[in-house]
């Protein structure tokens, strides 16, 4: 080995150095832990992706519970009284979500919810101290911001690619920018922020008057649904928060700790709590037949279904959710007239929930009510977009032939996994090979073992491309000459040589031949 090929660590230096200080200018210390870590997220990003998700991310959790307002009132009370003992002042807001699935959650910036189906099993008011004392972590501590900058890290730039809301019926089609909050909720936490959010959050909890041993019971009721698989929660707040024996007896460590910090006196708060769920507690057995005819559903069972709904409604006439199921119920068979009225109804009770904007809007469109339609979809994709919505935009921009807004809601909806994703992309395809055609089919000129030119052929597009047009020009010394090809049809990523029609004089030096091909047009059937 030469002395040029040896390793030489003092051509590194510079190298090792411009790489320390770019880590060093993005280490910052960890609000709650105190910890040196890098970030690449910026506080102002933090508040502002909690900002600007925190309203998509309910809407595909359910949308708020607008059935009893206090409650939410509460609850905001109660996570803010925990939030004050955080060393990060944050913009903190507490919501209350329409889902019965038991789940609790936290954006970047302080965006936290918890849905009603979490409330419901919760004894007092402290276990729900400790509940939001564990989500405010989440978000002081960075977690969230911390799972992007992962992202980051490992791919170069933040990719949202696939979304698992386990209780959302529209997980698979929500599109753009709200995939981003759908991505963050449902990531599981790892051990270590998990263990702070006990940590913390316990603490939290304690600094604001509580008694923290409801973090005990309460993650002592975690591990014992978990063991027997109890429904809902696996799904749901286990997902993203995983329960253990483990956090139970740090959590008993913990509380031991703080007895002897003087934190003795602190209060559970069983009869506020359950004066302030009353009407939760109240309602809960319409809510239990409004799941029971999600289920009917799910087996097609519709008119159980549509009984469990109007039993449903006999008990809690002003929750719009039910309507909004049995005008589903009315779309899927058909009667536009009829799912209209149900999705009115709906809209009475709650007008800021998607689904029924998006229901009456496709309802309208099957109609042929092209305007409605329109204003509908519109508002259901302000609210929450998705690959319904944008798709069918798309195939009605598309029939006025506006070209340009039917490719930006077909691009829309090719977000979406599955068939629908597929379909937009199809149609988003076959509309912009027309624009661009050289975006999708590659093509490259050379010269075969007999002297022909043939020109090898590429189909970049996802789908199957026909009438392909290319145009050769051929230079051989000073003649040149053009001929058009054409290429009747390519399957997704298909490679094919085609004869140009062209063929060398003889002796001819293949090196001194010119050639390019020009892609004229391409089609999608």
């Amino acid at each position: 080995m030469t002395d040029k090929t040896r390793y030489q660590p003092d051509l590194l230096r510079p190298l090792l150095a411009a790489t320390l200080a770019l880590v060093l200018s993005t280490c910052a210390e960890n609000p709650v832990t105190g910890d040196r870590e890098l970030t690449f997220v910026s506080e102002r990003q933090e508040i502002s992706l909690g900002q600007e998700n925190y309203l998509p991310t309910q809407q595909s959790q359910g949308g708020q519970w607008n059935i009893d307002p206090e409650l939410t009132a509460y609850v905001s009370e109660v996570g803010q009284r925990v939030a004050a003992q955080s060393p990060r002042d944050l913009p903190y807001e507490f919501v209350v979500l329409n889902s019965s699935v038991p789940n609790a959650w936290a954006l970047p910036g302080g965006k936290i919810a918890i849905n009603r189906g979490l409330l419901t099993e919760l004894d007092n008011e402290a276990e729900l101290a400790a509940v939001l004392g564990h989500e405010v972590v989440h978000s002081a501590a960075r977690h969230g911001a911390q799972s992007m900058e992962r992202g980051m890290l490992l791919q170069g730039a933040l990719l949202v690619t696939s979304v698992a809301v386990h209780d959302n019926e529209y997980a698979g089609v929500i599109v753009g920018g709200a995939q981003l909050g759908a991505q963050l909720i449902s990531t599981r936490y790892g051990r270590d922020a998990e263990r702070e959010g006990d940590l913390y959050g316990t603490r939290y909890m304690a600094e604001a008057g509580y008694d923290p041993a409801a973090a005990v019971s309460l993650q002592e009721t975690f591990v014992r649904l978990s063991e027997g698989n109890a429904p809902g929660w696996v799904e749901g707040f286990f997902a993203s928060h995983p329960p253990s024996t483990e956090r139970v007896q740090n959590n008993r460590e913990l509380v031991t700790q703080l007895r002897a910090e003087g934190y003795t006196n602190g209060e559970l708060g069983e009869g506020p709590y359950r004066q302030r769920t009353a009407r939760l507690h109240e309602t809960q057995p319409a809510y239990e037949a409004f799941d029971e005819a999600y289920a009917l559903l799910r087996d097609d069972r519709v008119e159980e279904a549509e009984q469990k709904l109007d039993s449903a409604i006999a008990m809690v006439p002003q929750e719009a959710r039910f309507y909004g199921l049995k005008a589903d119920i009315a779309l899927m068979q058909r009667r536009y007239n009829a799912a209209i009225d149900l999705y009115n109804q709906a809209l009475v009770r709650d007008d800021a929930y998607f689904d029924y904007y998006l229901g009456r809007g496709l309802a309208y469109s099957r109609q042929g009510n092209q305007s409605r339609a329109r204003a509908d979809l519109q508002a259901s994709v302000a609210l929450l977009p998705t690959a319904l919505a944008t798709n069918e935009l798309g195939t009605m921009a598309l029939a006025a032939n506006d070209r340009g807004a039917a490719k930006q809601y077909f691009e829309q909806a090719a977000q979406a996994p599955g068939e629908l994703g597929t379909q937009a992309q199809a149609s988003y395809v076959r509309l912009d090979v027309v624009d661009n055609p050289s975006a999708y089919v590659q093509a490259q000129a050379f010269v075969g073992s007999n002297g022909q030119i043939r020109i090898r052929v590429l189909n970049r597009a996802p789908v199957a491309l026909t009438q392909i047009e290319l145009e050769i020009q051929a230079a051989v010394g000073r003649e040149g000459v053009r001929r058009a090809v054409l290429v009747r049809e390519l399957a997704p990523g298909q490679t094919r040589d085609v004869d140009s029609g062209l063929t060398l004089p003889a002796e001819t030096d293949p090196q001194t031949v010119q050639a390019q091909v020009l892609v004229r047009g391409a089609a999608v059937n």
